[in-house]
């Protein structure tokens, strides 16, 4: 993690347009402006209240001390909030799995944001912690996510049940995403 100057606020990536740092307590609001629009949150089971929005924050911020990630708020680099991206360890079929998740509020829907901070997560899971694929966990009929999953390079890799819900699981593993890489290079 770095400092930032401005704020003295951790950030745990960075990218062209985004500043990717731990959510506070503080970030309620935003929170709660993105997990309680119903079009958001179209493909979740629920809205969230405010105290549910809270009950979010602190599970991240246990996530942060437990597992050293969790989902981050996303910022512009003048501080504006976008939406929350991280790395998500999450229990999928007995095994725990590295998770790129993405929640953008949807004043900022359809710029690149959310493909912009994936990328970097999904790099960062990969060259820095250490995981040999990352996944993301994707409703059937969220259409604009597995969209930002498949941008990132991931592929369907199985279905399965999550918090009693159908998702498709996305994976990429580091072959895969170093071969691309590959591919991008060679065709400059």
């Amino acid at each position: 993690m770095v400092e930032t100057s401005k704020s003295n606020t951790r950030v745990a990536l960075e990218t062209e347009r985004l500043l990717l740092r731990p959510l506070k307590r503080e970030d309620l609001d935003f929170v709660h402006s993105v997990l309680a629009d119903p079009v958001a949150m179209e493909h979740y089971p629920k809205c969230l209240s405010r105290e549910e929005c809270g009950e979010w924050i602190e599970r991240h911020l246990v996530r942060y001390r437990e597992d050293g990630c969790g989902l981050w708020l996303a910022t512009l680099k003048d501080g504006t909030p976008v939406g929350m991206i991280g790395l998500v360890l999450q229990e999928i079929d007995g095994r725990r799995e590295p998770e790129v998740g993405y929640l953008v509020h949807r004043d900022f829907w359809r710029r690149g944001f959310a493909r912009e901070g994936a990328t970097a997560v999904r790099d960062m899971a990969m060259d820095l912690r250490g995981h040999s694929h990352v996944i993301s966990l994707i409703r059937p009929s969220n259409v604009a996510s597995a969209g930002v999953a498949q941008s990132i390079g991931m592929s369907v890799w199985k279905t399965t049940r999550f918090k009693g819900l159908e998702h498709i699981v996305y994976r990429i593993r580091r072959v895969d995403r170093d071969q691309l890489g590959a591919e991008s290079v060679g065709t400059e």
